[in-house]
């Protein structure tokens, strides 16, 4: 479950919130950016999030704005062409020696933006 961090006004507590996978979607939906990622890719996010936390032992904040400024998805290495060069980066291996590397499916993976 990943965290939802509430602050008050005053900025001198902090609540949070576990959250499901059905909640962060909504927070996408509340933020009106509910086309930015596609089902299967909010689903790859909201898993690597939960590992990230698991693995470093510590609680994330959700910050909508901030996942979509700074993961992009992509359909496949010909769509993620589009936007870098294909000799730089001729397959997945090569992107994930540059960036973190989230895949979905077969052929779809979401990016940390570089």
């Amino acid at each position: 479950m990943l965290y939802l961090l509430i602050i008050n006004l005053q900025k001198t507590k902090q609540m949070k919130q576990t959250i499901t996978f059905g909640q962060f979607q909504d927070a996408f939906y509340n933020m009106d950016r509910q086309g930015q990622f596609s089902y299967p890719a909010k689903k790859a996010l909201f898993e690597y999030f939960e590992e990230y936390e698991d693995s470093v032992g510590e609680e994330i904040e959700l910050d909508v704005i901030a996942i979509c400024c700074d993961y992009t998805e992509y359909d496949s290495l010909e769509d993620f062409w589009q936007e870098y060069d294909k000799e730089d980066f001729p397959n997945i291996e090569a992107i994930e020696w540059h960036t973190q590397v989230i895949p979905i499916g077969d052929d779809a993976f979401i990016i940390q933006t570089f």
